[in-house]
Parts: structure tokens; C-alpha cells; sequence
């Protein structure tokens, strides 16, 4: 069904790899077996964590979050099947060199208003950095949300808004305006974002004086 054109990437958990799924342009990821823990426990995680993506990309659709669409899932070979979005990863186009300070500020609005209404939808992404948001020049898309969970309580939201934190400190010197531009888009959506930034706040002081 599936045609392979070329390795993307490969993280800690998954290999993604382009191809044609049925004449449309795709991305295949799969989760392979870690030798390092138990046979066992090592399926239930790998299809916890394919089965948890797809309900998720689902959700976050139905709540008004773009996500890539799923194609196709291979339980037993441990992979699922996106659609290949076009775009560019929010990483290239924040920080130094990367475009008017202004239109930086205007990105981060609109990943905080994203990020405001997945909450809201209470879903939360898990691992919230700008390597998984891909913009297209007109929208924003959320990926990989592989680490996410519904229902999510206090902590999990705190955490989300702390990675995106931490990850714009790393990309750029003007973090604090990117930040304000950032949660002025969650706080217009997401009527809990007083308690979940100032969770955030609170897990900020746990790392820095452990």
C-alpha cells in the first residue's frame, strides 16, 4: 500500500520515514523494539504509545487544533501513517536571523492560542517544543503527541507550558516577548490558564533549587 521514499528522522522512540500511501504524500512512523526492557512490557508500551497518538491527533482535530490526519495503523508492525504536511518546523523561524522580531511574536500568539485550546479540550501534548509545530505560512499544526494524555491533570498543563518556556529561552535572546506574545494567545482561549501558568511557574522553582 505503502511506497518508501527516504528516512526523515529518528528519535529516542520512533523512526519516521516519507513515502506515497495510496498516490498521497505521507510519513510513517514506527516504533521500534528497545532491547533494553522487557519483551513484554516493551509491546505494551510501543502500542500504548501508537494508540494514545492516534486518539489523540483525533481529538485535537475535533477540538479545532490541526494535527495531521492518520492514514493508515499497523499495530502489529508498530507504526502509523500521517499525511505529509508541508511547512517549515517553528525552530527555523524563531530566534536570531530568523525574520522581523514582530512577526516572531506574532507565531508564538498563535502557538499559545493552539496550545490554549488543546487544554481547553483537556488534552495535553507532552512534549511541547517548536520542533513539533509546523508552520505552513497561512497555519500552525501541532505534531507528535505521541506523550500526551486526556484528561490531563494540573501537573501534565504546568509541564507543556514549561517546555515551551525552556525551549524558547534556547532559541532566543528576546524569550521574555516571546513568552508575553505566547501566553496572551493561551490566555485568550483557555479560561484555566491562570492555574496551569502558574503551575508552570511553580515546577520552574522545583527545577532550579533541586
Amino acid at each position: 500500500m505503502g511506497q518508501a521514499r527516504g528516512f526523515l528522522a529518528e528519535g529516542a522512540e520512533a523512526r519516521v520515514s516519507e513515502e506515497d500511501f495510496l498516490g498521497v504524500p505521507a510519513v510513517r512512523k514506527v516504533r521500534p523494539e528497545k532491547s533494553y526492557r522487557p519483551e513484554d512490557l516493551d509491546r505494551r508500551l510501543r502500542l500504548g504509545r501508537i494508540r494514545t497518538e492516534v486518539r489523540l491527533l483525533r481529538d485535537a482535530r475535533r477540538a479545532g487544533v490541526p494535527t495531521p490526519l492518520v492514514l493508515d495503523v499497523d499495530e502489529e508492525g508498530f507504526s502509523l501513517v500521517l499525511e505529509r504536511l508541508p511547512g517549515r518546523p517553528l525552530t527555523e523561524l524563531l530566534g536570531p536571523g530568523a525574520g522581523p522580531l514582530s512577526e516572531q511574536e506574532a507565531l508564538c500568539g498563535r502557538w499559545g492560542t493552539l496550545l490554549g485550546r488543546l487544554h481547553a479540550a483537556r488534552i495535553s501534548h507532552g512534549d511541547l517544543t517548536a520542533s513539533n509545530v509546523l508552520w505552513d505560512g497561512d497555519h500552525l499544526t501541532l505534531l507528535d503527541l505521541s506523550l500526551g494524555s486526556r484528561e490531563p491533570d494540573l501537573e501534565e498543563l504546568g509541564i507543556d507550558l514549561h517546555l515551551v518556556e525552556e525551549d524558547l529561552n534556547t532559541l532566543s535572546a528576546e524569550a521574555p516577548r516571546l513568552l508575553q506574545a505566547f501566553r496572551a494567545g493561551y490566555e485568550g482561549v483557555f479560561p484555566g490558564a491562570r492555574e496551569s501558568l502558574t503551575r508552570a511557574q511553580e515546577i520552574r522553582g522545583r527545577i532550579r533549587y533541586a
